[in-house]
């Protein structure tokens, strides 16, 4: 169970597997947005919904494991609105990271490509479901953009918690 003064390895663990790939997979989405078509890009293209399938997989398990386990209590000390502030920010990484990979299945399935996930076919292509792709591409392209804004936000708390109030914050983040 995850308290104030301490948090479980599967908390900890699976912070820091989602924060890297989903931090890696907004680099690398980037990255792909101004590359000419062609089979390049096709390739990138592949081994981030690759990628992003694993991403849906381990969000998943984060949110369930949050649920099973229950709200990390804050530090104490802290005035109540960075608390709620703090609480509204994990709230909206949990769900983000949830429906950027689902955003980004429903842009390939509506765009008749279907999902494969390293070679394995997991959803056949079929026919296009425009308003599929477009909800699918404006979703992600949007949580991309709120995504980036969060963790940053994310991560100026925490470096603030550590620095400024000298707190065990980062600290049991780190697993100490």
């Amino acid at each position: 169970m995850s308290n104030t003064s301490s948090l479980s390895k599967t908390t900890i663990a699976l912070h820091w597997a989602v924060a890297v790939v989903i931090i890696g997979m907004l680099a690398v989405g980037s990255y792909m947005v101004d590359l000419p078509k062609g089979p390049d890009k096709g390739e990138l293209i592949g081994l981030h919904k690759s990628i992003g399938f694993i991403v849906l997989i381990l969000a998943s398990l984060r949110v369930l494991w949050r649920l099973k386990e229950g709200q990390i209590t804050p530090i104490p000390g802290s005035p109540n609105w960075q608390e709620k502030a703090a609480k509204g920010a994990h709230h909206l990484l949990l769900l983000a990271t949830i429906l950027m990979p689902v955003s980004g299945i429903m842009m390939s399935v509506g765009g008749g490509r279907g999902l494969d996930v390293f070679g394995v076919s997991l959803i056949a292509g079929g026919e296009k479901t425009e308003w599929m792709q477009a909800v699918g591409h404006e979703t992600h392209e949007i949580l991309a953009f709120i995504l980036i804004a969060v963790i940053v936000l994310h991560v100026a708390g925490a470096v603030k918690h550590h620095l400024v109030d000298k707190d065990m914050t980062l600290k049991r983040m780190l697993g100490k």
